[in-house]
């Protein structure tokens, strides 16, 4: 069966997630805004779960089409074969958004989708009633000036949930923008990487990811995976070829530093779950000591911000210190994202490179030092 498939993606990581889709040799691949659209199969749809680490998650387009009215709704979702996904006891769930449009009540459009899913179903199963007890389809529903998007959503809990951090400390970086990151950086499968507020240890996970090819959605299931529509040897194969494809032989290896004991020991156990953590040391260390032997480095990091004055004092300080202890030397690169503006006068250089990132709805700058 030939779809149409979707992923969202953070502000900022559009280009990353389509060169993402393009590595994986998927069809069609078109970037706009907030999200990447390709054509593919069930095999597709597996392949962009288990391999994508900028997708929040991957979505089945079922229809596009134009509604100024209800009956225009309604009619648009009827047509859709649902049959072809949603059995006879299966869930099916109703969420979505309007903007610039006339139809402009989500409650109510949220009513008039399951309306007319029903009315198919209905029709086709010979039967008025859905217990809903089966497993879960996730109707998604947007209308932005007036053009109705229909969706299936086929992951379940977000993508960045990739079954290693089940705790986090405080403001974490959400695990898709670090892999972007890392991305951006066309980080070296035999790479030094140090995070000198590891926090979670989700930048040394990610990389080590990244340079031994270990699939972000390797050790995680899917809602789909649950459906009578997609045969199981297809996600059986799909996980075999990403066990395969696991670059063992990778000279990776990655030092965090925190000055919080909590966030060591919590690095050092998400290592563990994520099977990277022979690659990763994770020490308690004060940014006023960091300091690397190494010659060729990188260097990633979310350190602390504040929202209140003297948390942004205090966050102010430690950019200062930064600029003091990150040597500028040819093969040390540095990949810092904070939400102050006022970073590179404090840090004491200037970027060679900014790009716009959002952490969560939180507006970034991600200053790249590599010249």
């Amino acid at each position: 069966m030939k779809m149409k498939l979707s992923c969202p993606c953070m502000f900022g990581l559009e280009g990353v997630l389509g060169d993402e889709a393009r590595r994986l040799e998927l069809e069609n691949v078109q970037v706009v805004d907030g999200r990447v659209s390709f054509d593919g199969g069930f095999a597709e749809l597996a392949k962009a779960n288990i391999h994508l680490r900028t997708a929040e998650r991957v979505q089945i387009i079922l229809a596009e089409f134009p509604a100024y009215s209800f009956e225009d709704l309604f009619q648009g979702v009827k047509a859709i074969p649902w049959e072809d996904f949603v059995g006879k006891k299966d869930s099916f769930p109703v969420k979505g958004w309007s903007l610039n449009s006339k139809l402009h009540s989500v409650p109510d459009c949220q009513s008039i989708v399951k309306k007319a899913v029903v009315t198919r179903l209905s029709d086709v199963y010979h039967q008025s009633w859905f217990e809903e007890t089966g497993p879960l389809h996730q109707i998604q529903f947007s209308i932005m000036k007036d053009r109705v998007t229909i969706m299936l959503d086929t992951s379940g809990p977000g993508l960045h949930k990739r079954g290693y951090r089940r705790n986090a400390n405080l403001a974490p970086i959400k695990e898709t923008l670090a892999a972007g990151i890392v991305l951006l950086s066309r980080l070296r499968k035999d790479a030094n990487v140090i995070d000198p507020f590891c926090g979670s240890g989700t930048f040394l996970i990610e990389s080590a990811m990244v340079a031994m090819n270990i699939a972000p959605g390797i050790n995680r299931r899917f809602d789909c995976e649950r459906w009578g529509a997609i045969p199981q040897e297809i996600w059986k194969q799909t996980r075999q070829e990403a066990l395969s494809a696991i670059d063992k032989q990778a000279g990776y290896h990655g030092y965090g530093f925190d000055i919080d004991d909590a966030a060591v020991e919590l690095s050092r156990e998400n290592a563990k779950k994520a099977g990277v953590s022979p690659r990763i040391r994770v020490e308690k260390r004060d940014i006023g000591s960091f300091s690397t032997d190494f010659e060729s480095a990188v260097i990633y990091c979310n350190p602390p911000y504040g929202e209140r004055m003297l948390e942004v004092s205090a966050a102010r300080e430690i950019y200062r210190t930064m600029g003091q202890v990150f040597e500028h030397r040819k093969y040390l690169k540095y990949y810092i994202i904070s939400p102050d503006e006022e970073f590179e006068q404090l840090f004491g250089r200037r970027a060679d490179k900014r790009r716009k990132l959002y952490n969560g709805m939180l507006k970034c700058q991600l200053y790249m030092y590599f010249k």
